[in-house]
Parts: structure tokens; C-alpha cells; sequence
């Protein structure tokens, strides 16, 4: 599940019309969110609140295996729909398996005048964190230089590690650290140029999306009103009967260098996504009221799958290759229906032939629904095969999604399981790791998560 402060970047993001996804540090988000999530560790509880549009507070507290705790401030500079943990889109806080949307070009911020003189300013987010009792404090700044280009500098300062650094005989590096990051995003083209001081690491990221870019708007309602880029199909048009899947490819790559450790890396990687995208702009649509959604999902949509002219499973494949360290990873996941997503990884290295094969599942949890009457059947039918991988449901209906669960294991004997959900007005995340191949301790961590958050 994520953090408080994850959530309110990812909606600064949204705000401001940039997209993380199209960077090559998430190259492999999808495979991810299915096959490497968290399991929390010991007891872990949260509070958030946000006041108002522009500033959030966070307060969270381990009480399991030791009693620790961390205070934050969040600060942007346009405003941000915070929802409370209450009506908020679950799917929205957790990391899942989903087709992201076709790379766009990033819209420029409208400009304002004032007395015939520009006013408006770059948007901006400031963050900051103190754990307490250790003292280390976490900082993020992150503002808009220009419509495609975004600069961020991270900090981190933890003295107390640093002191017991300095009395250590060994030479491991210093957690405290600060980082600098540049990225153009033009769509087609996404750069990513950091740098670290601790050990004068620097670094190029480069992803390319090939194929047709999304029109520049972007907005859900006007993909609504074009009926989502989809030609109307005629009544004599028969539908194509072609095999394999279709969709678009990208391919990145990144290269660094360390002057401290005076040694450098590189790796590439390529994936291919179906289209047309499992998460049409509809998605983003929330209908006002329970009714409104039970209407939406019996009537037919200008974005189900019979407007689509091949009816093709959600799937991203995703392959990525380091020639120093000699690692080849392959992943393939698939949304196999509308709440079950599948996920497989090989890891192989050429030079010692060690070898991982890592599987995952994702379930999302609905309540039941009552049993239709007569009249209702033949909709009910109608509408469950017009929309197989629908995901469109409203923050509080009573026939959204109640949680997620979530499974991995692998062939090195390591086993996960979590369970993340809502309780009344409280997210709740519940999970267990274990490794088998362990006597001793075959488990690894246990915990349970709490979170709780409002806004106004």
C-alpha cells in the first residue's frame, strides 16, 4: 500500500500533467506491483490529514519490532484532490498490474497576466520527514522548469548512522546522501539524467516509445466525446479475424559511472504493451452515485470490448539485459480477467548460471452481488461478456472493490502473501513472507499495517 506522501506525489503528478510511467526507472512497474510487493513488518500505524488543498501533514509509528515513529510535511504550490482514506479509488493506493496510457506529449501550463505582466509560476512540491528517535530526516523538491522538463533534488541526513560510520573500521558507504535529477519528457522521448554525491555516481536513462503518440489533450472528456479514438463500425462491417496480440513497443536503456568506486554499468531493456489499453479514459470517469454505476455497467459503453475490432487480454512483456553483470530477465503478465492478473519472471546469469523463476498472482476482492430477478438476467449476461476487463466502478460503490490479494513464490523457495483492503474508514494491509529453504526461521516477516487519512 502506498504511503501517504506516495499518494499525494502521485497526485501532484497527475495535476500538473506529468507522467512517471513513460520513465525508464519504471520500465518495469507492471511486472512489479504483481511480483515484488512489500509485505509490512511487525505493527505499523498512520494518520494523515490535509487541511487544506495545498499543504498535508503525516504522522506514523512502529510499535512492532521496535518502537520508532516519523513526522511529515508536504507543500505543492497548485492544488491536489486529496480524498480521505474513506472514499478514496482503493485501486488508486495500491501498486497494480494495469496497461498504463499511450505516452503523450506534456501539455504547458496555461499562462496568466496580471497588468499585462506574467504572473503565473512554476509549479512546485517540497516534502520533508524527521524519524524520530534516530534523527534522519528525508527531503524531497521537485518543480516544473518548463512544460517537459522536471528537475527533483533528494536529500537524506542521518547523523547517527554517520558517527557510527566514522568509528567503523569498515568503509561502507554513508547513508546520508543527496541527489540530483533532470528529465525531458517529450513523449516520444524521455531523459533522465541524475547524479549522486555520496559516490559521484552519474547517470543516463533514455526511453523510446515507438509508434503513434496520444492526442495532446488527453483529458477524459474529450476522449468521451471522440469515442475514445475508435472508428464507428458499420452495420454490414464484419469484425477482422486476425491472431496475435496487438500493441506498441518501447525500448530504453541507461548507463553510469561512479568516480568514488571508479566503476561504471550499463543495461537495456525493451517491452511490449497491448493495445488498446486496459485502462481506457472511461476509468478515470467516477460516476456521482451507486445507481449511476449499476446504469453504466448494464448499458453498453463506448469502451467496452465490442467497440474494440479484437477482443485481446490486458499484457505487457518486458525484457531487460546487463552485458557487465551478465543478468537476462524476462517477465510476461496478463490480465486473464477482469479481477485476475498473472505474472511470470526468469532471471538467468551468463556467467555463473544461477537461474530464478518467480510467479504472481493478483486478485481483487468485490462483495457479492444480490441475485438479479428474471427481468435482469439477460442484462446482467449481456454486460459481464461486453466488458470482460471493464475496471470502471465508483470510489463508494457498493460493487467496487472491497481489496486485493496478492501471491508470489519462487523457485529459490521464497513465498509471499498480502492482503490489502478497507475496513470502514481505515486501509488495512496484512501479509506474511517465508523462505522454505530455511529451518530455523521459515519466516521471514509478518505485519500488519494500518492507515487513516482525511481531508477539509
Amino acid at each position: 500500500m502506498h504511503p501517504f506522501a506516495t499518494y499525494v506525489l502521485r497526485s501532484y503528478y497527475r495535476a500538473t500533467g506529468w507522467n512517471e510511467d513513460n520513465l525508464y526507472s519504471n520500465f518495469t512497474r507492471s511486472s512489479n506491483a504483481v511480483l515484488d510487493f512489500a509485505v509490512p513488518r511487525g505493527l505499523h500505524f498512520s494518520i494523515s490529514k490535509s487541511p487544506n488543498t495545498l499543504f498535508q501533514t503525516t504522522y506514523s509509528m512502529n510499535a512492532l519490532p521496535a518502537l520508532n515513529g516519523s513526522v511529515g510535511y508536504i507543500f505543492t504550490s497548485c492544488d491536489l484532490d486529496i480524498k480521505s482514506s474513506k472514499n478514496v479509488r482503493f485501486k488508486d493506493l495500491v501498486d497494480r498490474f494495469k496497461v498504463y496510457d499511450q505516452p503523450r506529449r506534456p501539455i504547458p501550463k496555461d499562462e496568466e497576466f496580471l497588468a499585462g505582466e506574467r504572473v503565473d509560476a512554476r509549479d512546485y512540491l517540497i516534502y520533508g520527514r524527521l524519524y524520530v528517535p534516530a534523527g534522519r530526516l528525508d527531503a524531497l523538491y521537485s518543480t516544473r522548469l518548463s512544460s517537459t522538463l522536471q528537475a527533483l533534488v533528494a536529500a537524506i541526513s542521518d547523523p547517527r548512522a554517520d558517527r557510527k560510520q566514522s568509528q567503523s573500521i569498515h568503509t561502507a558507504s554513508s547513508p546520508s546522501n543527496i541527489m540530483l535529477s533532470l528529465q525531458h519528457d517529450t513523449g516520444r522521448w524521455c531523459t533522465e539524467y541524475t547524479y549522486s554525491a555520496e559516490d559521484s555516481m552519474v547517470g543516463v536513462r533514455m526511453l523510446h516509445n515507438f509508434g503513434k503518440l496520444a492526442a495532446p489533450s488527453g483529458s477524459a472528456e474529450e476522449s468521451e466525446r471522440s469515442g475514445g479514438g475508435m472508428k464507428m463500425k458499420r452495420i454490414d462491417e464484419e469484425d477482422a479475424m486476425e491472431g496475435g496480440l496487438k500493441g506498441r513497443f518501447s525500448a530504453g536503456a541507461e548507463i553510469y559511472f561512479s568516480a568514488k568506486e571508479r566503476s561504471a554499468g550499463v543495461s537495456t531493456g525493451i517491452r511490449f504493451t497491448t493495445l488498446p489499453d486496459a485502462t481506457p479514459p472511461s476509468s478515470s470517469l467516477q460516476p456521482s452515485s451507486p445507481l449511476e454505476s449499476t446504469a453504466h455497467s448494464s448499458a453498453p459503453s463506448s469502451f467496452s470490448s465490442s467497440s474494440y475490432p479484437v477482443l485481446q487480454p490486458p499484457t505487457t512483456i518486458t525484457a531487460l539485459f546487463n552485458p557487465m553483470m551478465g543478468h537476462i530477465s524476462g517477465a510476461y503478465t496478463a490480465q486473464v480477467s477482469r479481477d485476475l492478473s498473472l505474472s511470470s519472471r526468469f532471471d538467468f546469469n551468463i556467467y555463473s548460471y544461477d537461474s530464478e523463476w518467480t510467479m504472481g498472482a493478483e486478485w481483487w476482492l468485490r462483495p457479492s452481488r444480490a441475485k438479479p430477478d428474471s427481468d435482469g438476467a439477460g442484462n446482467e449476461t449481456a454486460s459481464a461478456s461486453a466488458s470482460a476487463w471493464s475496471s470502471v466502478e465508483a470510489p463508494t460503490s457498493p460493487y467496487g472493490v472491497t481489496g486485493v490479494v496478492k501471491a508470489r513464490a519462487s523457485t529459490s523457495n521464497d513465498i509471499a502473501l498480502l492482503w490489502e483492503g478497507r475496513l470502514k474508514n481505515v486501509l488495512v494491509g496484512l501479509g506474511v513472507a517465508s523462505n522454505l529453504s530455511s529451518g530455523a526461521k521459515p519466516i521471514k516477516s509478518f505485519g500488519l499495517e494500518l492507515s487513516y487519512f482525511s481531508s477539509g
